[in-house]
């Protein structure tokens, strides 16, 4: 079995969706950890955009990357521009390193329909990665 660490800034958003899609594109083929450089709880935007697509991230906790030290990683995927520029140092003797920024929907201001749009696009976003990457990855 892979495991598969999705890393982003605050372990909070994008890296809670990414760990609920690739825990849902596939089965028994990988252990899936999410963590943040700094952990901000999770999102309930995150939480509930998810459920809207019928995936339940609610169980999921905000993790710092330091409490899955010693795990042997076969991915490493950072999925923010500043987690890959600030992430500290991960040793791990085969873990191939994907990067995909995606956008922070937690940053968009404006009324409800906006913030739920960006919510929307960026869940829409990280759903075909995953879903790409389990095809390409892990099906192989």
């Amino acid at each position: 079995m892979k495991n598969i660490l999705v890393l982003c800034t605050g372990n909070s958003c994008r890296s809670q969706m990414a760990h609920g899609y690739l825990n849902h594109f596939q089965d028994k083929l990988a252990k899936v950890y999410s963590a943040g450089i700094e952990t901000h709880g999770l999102n309930p935007d995150a939480v509930a955009i998810m459920k809207e697509d019928g995936v339940d991230i609610s169980h999921h906790t905000s993790n710092h990357v330091d409490e899955y030290a010693g795990i042997d990683w076969d991915f490493i995927i950072t999925v923010c521009d500043h987690a890959k520029e600030h992430c500290p140092f991960i040793p791990s003797k085969n873990a191939r390193r994907l990067h995909q920024n995606f956008a922070d929907p937690s940053k968009v201001k404006g009324s409800k329909e906006e913030i739920h749009e960006a919510f929307v696009a960026t869940r829409d976003d990280i759903k075909e990665f995953c879903y790409d990457f389990v095809k390409e990855e892990l099906m192989d």
